[in-house]
């Protein structure tokens, strides 16, 4: 099935705590039971040196970085990632499900006002040639509940971006919900707070389209 079936680009996006590496791995494991070759990756990282700029960004204290800084280096991160390996997949007809992707860098680094999403968004044209994802998943869930599950994840060490607070996570979710409003052939808003196996269905069935 890979060799007739184009290559598509999926990303998984949402706030702290909301199922998104669960759903990604799931994901991934059943498209690959269709007959097709998947790279799972991740954001910031998914290659050598964009992990290496992983490091940097989501380790020490918050105020290591400034906005602007932090968001070059989220740029940086995703040249790398699409240069080497999601355009080159692609191209080869391969699938690529992407735990984050720029939906990410434009919620969580235009939140604080000193960025807006045409800033972000010309960074990402620069670094990655404006590379935007077939199909995009924004996983919602109540903040209590994505609370609990980003503290039982962490155990109370959350990296520098995760332990902001509260007020700055809501703002991020309103972000990506605004996204699911403005942009609804791409981004596809998911409740999931039903089990992981019912929000995995619901995401094979969104891509559906794709598969026959």
């Amino acid at each position: 099935m890979s060799d007739i079936l184009p290559g598509r680009f999926i990303s998984l996006e949402g706030g702290e705590g909301t199922g998104k590496s669960t759903q990604a791995k799931a994901l991934s494991r059943l498209l690959e039971t269709k007959g097709l070759k998947v790279h799972l990756t991740r954001e910031p990282g998914g290659t050598p040196g964009a992990e290496t700029i992983r490091e940097l960004l989501l380790t020490g204290n918050d105020e290591k970085w400034n906005m602007r800084t932090e968001a070059l280096l989220f740029a940086a991160a995703r040249s790398e990632h699409c240069q080497s390996l999601i355009k080159p997949a692609l191209e080869r007809g391969e699938w690529v499900i992407s735990d984050r992707f720029i939906d990410s860098s434009r919620a969580y680094q235009s939140v604080s006002g000193e960025l807006d999403d045409v800033q972000i968004m010309s960074l990402h044209q620069v670094g990655s040639g404006g590379l935007m994802p077939d199909r995009t998943f924004i996983l919602d869930i109540p903040e209590k509940i994505a609370a609990q599950r980003a503290n039982a994840r962490d155990r109370g060490d959350s990296d520098r971006i995760g332990g902001r607070d509260s007020e700055y996570h809501q703002k991020v979710m309103a972000s990506f919900r605004s996204y699911a409003t403005n942009e609804p052939e791409r981004v596809h808003l998911v409740d999931a707070s039903s089990s992981v196996e019912e929000i995995t269905s619901k995401l094979m069935q969104n891509l559906s389209e794709w598969l026959s």
